[in-house]
């Protein structure tokens, strides 16, 4: 299998349905920042992660590859198929896992500055690609038909990627950085 297709070469792609569109299309923008999101939790997975969160971590990276599918999908030449489709489980699980996290955190009183450790960096890192992430895809939505079950899972995925910030860095004693006001 050849990787390159040069069908690409004059700064089109083509999108499920086989529409072409120019790669700079807000369509692109919003499933490429995705799959950016995916990179960096591929990264986030590659440091000192306990079993329950790599798993959820790694339901995360198979459910961006759905909305990726979902957001490439055009859906005036076809359906979405039944694999491009957020459902509800998908957004209670991330809501258990904040819960179950947060059960063990103290109250936050303060603004936290990201940081404190390389996991917590990455969590932050990740949490700030979502918002991007969610901010494509609030603008795809101005002009194309949007499922707001891929809204809904993506700022539950910051508020996610946030509560593990500090996670990573409670369970491994550390202390979070708080904004001070100068």
């Amino acid at each position: 299998m050849k990787i390159y297709t040069k069908t690409g070469d004059d700064g089109e792609t083509g999108l499920i349905g086989g529409t072409r569109v120019l790669k700079n299309d807000i369509r692109i923008e919003a499933y490429g920042t995705v799959d950016e999101l995916n990179s960096f939790i591929g990264l986030l997975m590659s440091a000192s992660i306990d079993g329950l969160t790599m798993k959820t971590l790694e339901f995360v990276q198979h459910k961006l590859f759905v909305i990726g599918s979902h957001l490439a999908t055009d859906r005036e030449k076809v359906s979405l198929s039944e694999f491009s489709v957020i459902k509800e489980d998908d957004i209670l699980l991330l809501e258990s896992e904040i819960d179950r996290m947060n059960e063990d955190l103290p109250v936050l009183q303060q603004f936290v500055l990201p940081g404190g450790s390389n996991e917590s960096g990455l969590c932050h890192v990740c949490r700030t690609v979502t918002r991007r992430s969610e901010r494509r895809i609030l603008e795809m939505a101005d002009h194309y038909s949007m499922d707001n079950q891929v809204i809904k899972f993506i700022n539950r995925l910051s508020d996610y990627f946030f509560v593990l910030s500090r996670y990573v860095l409670h369970s491994a004693g550390k202390k979070e950085i708080f904004w001070k006001k100068e």
